[in-house]
C-alpha cells in the first residue's frame, strides 16, 4: 500500500462510518462525513452539558470499523461517530495506562507529578496526590455531580482513591489489570470496590461495569454530572463472557504467586478472541448510550469515547507503526469520537491534532470551571474550535516516556527511539513513519529537539532505574 496523506486516509476510513453507522437498509444512502465546522451562534447550547467520558483500554487506533478495521464490527461506536465528530489525529497523553490517566485527570503532562513518572503504576506507594486539583474536583466545585466507574489506576488505598481526588462516587478497580471473573488484580488481591470498600461480584467485569453505568446515567439527576466510564476491555487477559473456565485457571495462577505472568496471559488470546472483546465493548457502550437516550438527557450530554493508549498484541493498527509503550504513532494515536447533539452537528471529521490534556481543558471550560492557578494546564481548550469556529492555535504536542521522546508540530514529528537515535517524520505524507527526514532537514530536527528539551526541563526527572 503506498504512503497516503493524513487527510486522504481519513477520507478512506471515514467511508466506513457511512457504511455501518445506520441500519443495513439505509446505510448505503447515509451522507458521507464532512470536514468539521462549528454551528452558527444561534445554534449554540445555553446550558452546561452532562459529560460522559468513556475510555477503552489498550484499544488500537484502527480497532473500530469506523477507523478501518476490516474484521471487527462496532456498530454502536460507529453510530456514535456518525452522530458527532470523528477525530483522525487524536492522541493519548502517554503510551501506557496510568500516565495517560494522570494527564486526563490533571490536564497536565504526567511528568509534572511523582505518580505520573511510573509507566505504569505498580505498587501502593505511588499515586495521584489527593491535594492535586483534578477534572472531577474542579467540576465538583462548579456544581457537578462526579462519578468514576471502572479502572482508576492512579493509586491504591489507603492513600489514593477517586473519592479522595474529587469524584463523589467510585465503583471499579484500583489497579491496571484484573482477571475478569475473580477480580484478582495486579497486586494479587481482590480488586473490585464501591467507594473504599470491597464489592463482591464474580460475574464478567465488563458486564458489571455496564450495568452500573446504565444505572448512573438513568438516574433523576438534579444537577449536571461527570461520569468517567473506564472499561478494562480489551486489555489482557484475553477473556470473554464465555471464558469463565480459562479465567479460573488464571485466577489459580495468581493465587499461586505468578500474578503478572498470569494476567499477561501470554499463552492465550488470538485475533478472534480480541475481536470478540472489542465487539463486546461496543455492545456495552451501546447499552449505556441507550440508557442515556431513555433518560431524556441525550441532547445535552457531551460524550467522548477514546482509548488510554495505542493497541497491543492482537490490535489492528494499520497503517500506523508501533504500539503500546512506545511513542511511534501506533503507541499514542487513538480512536476518538465526540457527540453532543445540543452543541455539535453530526457526520463530521476533524484532522486537528488533539490529545488527552486538551479534553481536560475543554471540559472544564464547557462546565464553567476554572483551572487552579497554581497548577496551570498543559492542554488547550477546544471549546472555541467546537462552538465558535475558532482555529486551534498552533502549538506543540509533547510526549515523554522512558526510552522514547516525541514532539509533533504541525505535520512534523520529532522522535527519539530506544537506541537514542533521533528521527524526523512528515506525518502529512508518511503516517507510517518509514521515511526518516532527519538527514534532509537537520535544522528542523534541531529546532524540534530543542523545543522538546525545553519542555522536558520543566518536568520532574525520572528516578534512577
Amino acid at each position: 500500500m503506498p504512503e497516503i496523506s493524513r487527510r486522504v486516509f481519513g477520507g478512506l476510513v471515514g467511508g466506513a462510518v457511512s457504511a455501518v453507522a445506520g441500519t443495513s437498509a439505509t446505510a448505503s444512502a447515509a451522507p458521507a462525513e464532512r470536514p468539521f465546522r462549528s454551528r452558527p451562534a444561534a445554534g449554540r447550547p445555553h446550558r452546561r452539558p452532562n459529560i460522559l467520558f468513556i475510555l477503552g483500554d489498550d484499544l488500537g487506533w484502527a480497532d473500530l470499523s469506523s477507523y478501518g478495521a476490516p474484521h471487527i464490527r462496532t456498530p454502536h461506536l460507529d453510530r456514535l461517530a456518525a452522530q458527532g465528530v470523528r477525530f483522525t489525529d487524536a492522541y493519548s497523553g502517554s503510551a501506557t495506562c496510568s500516565p495517560t490517566r494522570f494527564s486526563l485527570y490533571t490536564g497536565r503532562f504526567p511528568g509534572r507529578t511523582k505518580g505520573g513518572l511510573s509507566e505504569p503504576l505498580g505498587h501502593r506507594s505511588q499515586g495521584l496526590d489527593p491535594s492535586h486539583p483534578t477534572l472531577a474536583s474542579l467540576l465538583k466545585k462548579a456544581g457537578y455531580a462526579t462519578a468514576l466507574i471502572g479502572k482508576w489506576h492512579c493509586g491504591w488505598l489507603p492513600d489514593f482513591s477517586p473519592t479522595k481526588s474529587g469524584w463523589n462516587e467510585f465503583f471499579g478497580n484500583f489497579g491496571g489489570a484484573l482477571e475478569y471473573f475473580s477480580k484478582l488484580g495486579q497486586l494479587g488481591d481482590y480488586d473490585l470496590y464501591e467507594g473504599d470498600a470491597t464489592y463482591q461480584d464474580l460475574r464478567y467485569y465488563t458486564t458489571v461495569l455496564t450495568e452500573r453505568a446504565v444505572e448512573y446515567v438513568g438516574r433523576d439527576h438534579d444537577r449536571p454530572w461527570l461520569l468517567n466510564l473506564n472499561f478494562t476491555t480489551p486489555h489482557w487477559p484475553w477473556l470473554t463472557e464465555d471464558d469463565a473456565e480459562a479465567g479460573a485457571r488464571i485466577a489459580a495462577e495468581i493465587r499461586s504467586g505468578s500474578v503478572l505472568g498470569a494476567l499477561r496471559h501470554d499463552d492465550g488470546g488470538s485475533v478472534e478472541k480480541y475481536r470478540q472483546m472489542v465487539e463486546d465493548l461496543d455492545a456495552s457502550v451501546g447499552r449505556v448510550l441507550a440508557a442515556l437516550r431513555r433518560s431524556g438527557q441525550e441532547e445535552n450530554t457531551l460524550v467522548v469515547f477514546a482509548s488510554d493508549n495505542g493497541g497491543e498484541r492482537f490490535s489492528y493498527q494499520w497503517p500506523l507503526s508501533g504500539g503500546k509503550s512506545e511513542l511511534l504513532e501506533g503507541g499514542i494515536r487513538v480512536p476518538t469520537i465526540l457527540r453532543w447533539p445540543a452543541g455539535v452537528d453530526a457526520r463530521q471529521v476533524s484532522h486537528v491534532p488533539v490529545y488527552s490534556p486538551d479534553w481536560t481543558a475543554t471540559l472544564l471550560e464547557l462546565g464553567g470551571a476554572r483551572p487552579h492557578p497554581a497548577y496551570p494546564l498543559d492542554g488547550h481548550s477546544l471549546a472555541g474550535y467546537l462552538l465558535r469556529g475558532e482555529k486551534v492555535p498552533e502549538r506543540d504536542l509533547f510526549w515523554r516516556v522512558r526510552g522514547n521522546r516525541a514532539l509533533r508540530r504541525g505535520d512534523w514529528k520529532y522522535y527519539r527511539d530506544a537506541d537514542g537515535r533521533d528521527h524526523l517524520y512528515d506525518l502529512g505524507t508518511d503516517v507510517r513513519e518509514q521515511a526518516d527526514r532527519a538527514a534532509e532537514r537537520p535544522a528542523l530536527l534541531a529546532e524540534l529537539r530543542s523545543a522538546w528539551e525545553k519542555v522536558d526541563g520543566t518536568l520532574l526527572p525520572y528516578p534512577a532505574a
